[in-house]
């Protein structure tokens, strides 16, 4: 028995993840806010100690044990925002992750309302994607308009409308040489064929 068969080298590497992109977006979004979580608490915490160290005057915060994580959202609040994050396309989940860090330490929350301010940067999210993609489909509308209008433009530059043609009566010339105007009032442009 060989050496290269016993470690298995000749095996292809394995790919890290077989999930598709949505499933990741899920999990880093919500892992994002389960950290923010922690740190709302952390700082919670921080405030308390300084409050009560500014009230007693004594700090006895060496002596106290906090829970790892004391708040948890709901299982039902969980899955809408799940469901929220899947919404979410992979190119826009950093910059989700950056609005969300920008809008809590611009807010300080307290625990509960991160998940609250979690739930605005998703929807503020989604409706950018979907004006997003509604001018991806205006412009798409237009383009293809545009191309069904270049028979127009070739109709267009074959045929010549020239208005300012001497031999066409118009009301204004009857009206200069005080005579009374044709049964035909108005007469339309003259239409020439260029070749």
């Amino acid at each position: 028995m060989s050496l290269a068969s016993w470690f298995r080298w000749n095996e292809p590497p394995s790919r890290i993840s077989q999930r598709n992109p949505t499933e990741m977006v899920v999990e880093t979004l919500m892992m994002e806010l389960s950290w923010q979580i922690k740190q709302a608490e952390k700082q919670q915490r921080e405030r308390e100690n300084e409050y009560r160290k500014i009230k007693t005057g004594v700090d006895y915060g060496w002596l106290v044990s906090y829970p790892k994580q004391s708040y948890d959202i709901s299982p039902g609040e969980r899955l809408q925002l799940e469901d929220m994050c899947t919404k979410i396309h992979p190119s826009y989940c950093g910059p989700v992750i950056l609005r969300f860090r920008q809008v809590v330490a611009e807010y300080e929350p307290e625990a509960q309302e991160v998940s609250r301010l979690f739930r605005s940067v998703l929807q503020e999210a989604t409706e950018k994607i979907k004006e997003e993609e509604e001018a991806k489909k205006l412009a798409k509308q237009w383009n293809t308009k545009n191309r069904t209008s270049l028979s127009l433009a070739t109709f267009k530059s074959r045929s010549r409308i020239s208005p300012f043609i001497s031999d066409i009566k118009t009301i204004s010339e009857d009206v200069e040489r005080g005579t009374q105007p044709n049964r035909r009032v108005w007469s339309m442009p003259e239409f020439r064929n260029t070749k």
